[in-house]
């Protein structure tokens, strides 16, 4: 924070915080971009969150790290004021996208109709069922919980004049992409009812934004529909501090967190299994793009200031649009480099000290031999950058996993 900004919020000269709701809130994504909104002193962060796979305990941590982080920013003899505490604190609510009168009811808490520049200013919409292989078993539950949920938000957030939306999407929109590094403008044919509910969400999105921008062509003076999509590849850490982190819920999906679970004895079996070791790549197992999740949770700060009507970098993300296709535009999140099976292995011997043991077995079905980013527009145009390395993904995430062998649990226990 320079000193000019801080002085203005010692004076009170700063504009008031902009109320943003963020949904999944309090998930290993949600819980890293709520840090990183609250960490701007711009926001005043509100939670949706039905707890499907996560805990209250770390939207509790988010705000302690948050306010400690504030006191030492400002030094030991300033006292903070009601902004400063204001933007430590999370308005979090236990509650399902799909209940549309609840989600509905908590807009109309930040919405006056004889200030229509109240209410909330914008919306990160994270919350969504995610597991490609539980998809293919249960379409039809995410679809419901994916699609039917944002098309419920969408048209809660017209109803109280909420024109912007940053949305997470996802990789897995390209399915098996023809060119690697893979670039925005690939064609969206995901492979799976997972990748298909975000490929869906992000048609309707894109529709809604052309359809408030042909409204405007056309006289209306509502404020255009502004969104942009996020689709990142595979984000994998913690915060240093060691106090948020990825809890999944039973075993994990995911390499990284599983890795750490083994090293930890929360996985007991001491194998782990790679899925095929004779794929073009530099050692034979499939290479994926990595970024640290604080790196991930920058790019939706980003991509949320970039909503900002009239700002430099809303015209610069916005300038490649052409007329009558509405605000929205996709970003690419990653390295733009992969690493494969073996070498994340073994940057997590590095960090844990585990000596892990592996089996390779057969190919998996659906797996491609590498999936990677082309980050370079997102780069160019947002800003976007992920300078953290492996080392320092895997450092993070074993600092968390040992300082929290049962995950947030141990908060809820009751003396």
């Amino acid at each position: 924070m320079s000193d000019a900004t801080t002085n203005a919020s010692r004076s009170g000269q700063e504009e008031p915080l902009k109320n943003v709701l963020v949904t999944g809130g309090a998930g290993y994504i949600g819980s890293h971009v709520v840090y990183t909104l609250l960490k701007t002193r711009q926001y005043k962060v509100i939670s949706i969150d039905n707890h499907h796979n996560s805990l209250p305990a770390s939207l509790a941590r988010v705000s302690e790290l948050a306010l400690e982080e504030h006191k030492a920013s400002l030094g030991p003899d300033t006292q903070l004021s009601q902004r400063d505490i204001d933007s430590t604190i999370i308005d979090a609510y236990d509650c399902d996208l799909t209940n549309h009168s609840a989600v509905r009811e908590i807009f109309g808490k930040y919405y006056s109709s004889e200030n229509r520049k109240g209410g909330i200013w914008g919306v990160v919409h994270i919350a969504a069922y995610k597991a490609v292989g539980e998809s293919t078993s249960i379409p039809l539950t995410y679809y419901q919980n994916n699609v039917s949920a944002t098309i419920s938000l969408l048209s809660i957030m017209l109803e109280f004049d909420c024109t912007r939306l940053v949305y997470s999407s996802s990789a897995t929109v390209y399915g098996t992409p023809p060119e690697v590094p893979i670039p925005e403008r690939t064609r969206r044919e995901a492979d799976s009812p997972y990748g298909r509910t975000k490929v869906m969400c992000e048609m309707v999105v894109e529709d809604l934004c052309e359809s408030s921008g042909n409204a405007v062509a056309d006289g209306s003076t509502k404020t255009p529909f502004q969104a942009i999509s996020l689709r990142y590849f595979n984000p994998a850490g913690a915060h240093p501090s060691g106090k948020i982190g990825e809890d999944p819920r039973g075993r994990p999906g995911n390499l990284l967190p599983l890795l750490a679970h083994m090293a930890v004895g929360r996985v007991q079996d001491p194998v782990l299994k790679v899925f095929g070791n004779d794929y073009p790549t530099v050692d034979g197992t499939c290479v994926r793009d990595y970024l640290h999740v604080l790196d991930l949770a920058g790019g939706h700060v980003l991509a949320l200031q970039a909503l900002q009507e009239g700002s430099t970098l809303n015209e610069k993300v916005f300038a490649s649009v052409r007329a009558g296709k509405g605000k929205f535009k996709a970003y690419n999140l990653g390295k733009g480099k992969g690493m494969s099976v073996l070498q994340i292995v073994e940057a997590m011997r590095k960090a844990t000290g585990f000596e892990y043991q592996t089996e390779v077995v057969g190919r998996r079905r659906g797996d491609v031999p590498a999936l990677i980013a082309d980050p370079s527009l997102a780069r160019t145009e947002l800003g976007f950058d992920a300078p953290h390395d492996l080392e320092t993904m895997c450092r993070d995430l074993w600092n968390w996993q040992k300082g929290n062998p049962a995950g947030y649990v141990i908060l809820q226990v009751k003396f």
